[in-house]
């Protein structure tokens, strides 16, 4: 791919109000809200933005984080392309289950696979907003974040020297591994971490899916689950021992296994294809408290992570990312930190009820399959509540469709 003219550029402004390090979803809204203020900003990426572009991500999207991305004039694509999903299906017993979530809420999913949001966020930030961004930069370094003079360094892919630019606030949305995580000082910040003991197998296949929604199938051989991403493109799940091998999984073990956790009366068996991804996901989650430390803000998986157990782990990069770029514009255009102050708190809350609801919901799918007579049982009441108590059936939907976001 020929680079942007913003990627071809060199070297960057040596000063700017905002340097984001991370071109994912999060750092991406930051500096699309940014641009849409009149504010600069510098985007650095490690990767390319083909790797960026194709990287295969999360695909399922709140209401509330379209409407979002909508009222910034960013999901012009996601609402022409995205598929629109108004329940789900749990397949347990035998038998299957509808959750019609929407006749419940008024609300619903959109399935909008993230390498296609990637795609649309860096065209709209760097090719039509005009903002600068950086890919394939090398040890990039944070500079007295703390201080009222921070700065971030990086090597420059094509001239390999070292470039600083000054900055009045950096945005940290590098993801787990990155280096604004890494940078804080131990002991300023309290990291709590939540081992779920299950391995997950993450599959994409050429083949479409079996049903029109998502499905979810509790089962005493494991979970299996089914996402639709696109009419062509199915991606799967299957609980299996944390650290397990993909290469212990050969084709027709995965797909005997599918047919028999998603097995129920009346269903249609999984349509088989091409596995283009087989990789082993450990189930954890962590959040880091504080998401602010000086002039550095954490958003997105920089500073927490959520297991895919809930589907949760974009929709929370979003929230934060609304809260963080308009904090920012407040700050820079008007003088006011109030928000600014604030984001951290305001954050962690969305983000300690998701977590919640992911552990909560970790005991619907795998409480089954433990090995537990015990655990088992208590599994069937929660299912089987789902089905029978009005009251419990609208608690879950506002969780799962976290409908009491603010954004």
């Amino acid at each position: 791919m020929d680079p942007s003219p913003q990627e071809a550029e060199s070297p960057a402004p040596r000063r700017l109000p905002v340097v984001i390090v991370g071109a994912g979803p999060a750092g991406l809204t930051v500096a699309a809200i940014l641009r849409a203020a009149g504010l600069d900003c510098l985007v650095l990426e490690t990767e390319t933005r083909e790797f960026i572009e194709r990287r295969p991500r999360a695909g399922v999207i709140e209401e509330w984080a379209v409407r979002g991305l909508q009222r910034r004039g960013l999901a012009a694509n996601l609402l022409e392309r995205a598929e629109l999903h108004t329940a789900c299906e749990f397949r347990f017993g035998g038998e299957r289950h509808r959750f019609a979530y929407r006749e419940l809420s008024g609300s619903h999913h959109w399935v909008y696979p993230q390498p296609l949001l990637v795609t649309d966020l860096v065209r709209e930030y760097a090719d039509v907003r005009g903002g600068h961004i950086r890919f394939g930069v090398r040890d990039v370094r944070l500079h007295d974040p703390d201080g009222d003079r921070p700065s971030v360094s990086y090597v420059c892919p094509a001239s390999g020297r070292r470039e600083v630019v000054a900055c009045e606030f950096i945005a940290g949305c590098d993801g787990a591994r990155g280096v604004t995580r890494a940078s804080l000082v131990p002991g300023r910040a309290r990291v709590a971490r939540h081992d779920y003991g299950i391995g997950w197998l993450a599959l994409l296949a050429e083949a479409p899916p079996s049903a029109d929604c998502v499905l979810f199938g509790c089962h005493p051989d494991g979970f299996a689950g089914q996402m639709p991403r696109s009419p062509e493109v199915t991606r799967y799940y299957l609980q299996c021992p944390p650290g397990d091998d993909p290469e212990n999984w050969p084709n027709e073990r995965v797909w005997a296994a599918l047919r028999r956790r998603l097995g129920a009366a009346g269903a249609a068996p999984p349509a088989e294809g091409r596995l283009i991804e087989k990789r082993v996901l450990d189930m954890h989650d962590y959040v880091t408290e504080p998401m602010a430390f000086g002039r550095l803000f954490l958003a997105g998986d920089a500073a927490h992570l959520v297991a895919p157990i809930a589907a949760k782990g974009l929709n929370l990069a979003l929230h934060d990312a609304f809260l963080l770029g308009d904090s920012l514009v407040a700050r820079l255009t008007e003088g006011d930190g109030t928000a600014l102050a604030g984001y951290s708190a305001e954050c962690l809350r969305r983000v300690w009820d998701y977590q919640e609801f992911s552990q909560w919901l970790s005991e619907l799918y795998h409480g089954g399959a433990a090995g537990d007579p015990f655990r088992a049982g208590t599994t069937l009441a929660r299912l089987r509540r789902l089905f029978t108590s009005p009251s419990a059936a609208a608690s879950f939907a506002e969780q799962y469709l976290g409908t009491a976001a603010r954004y």
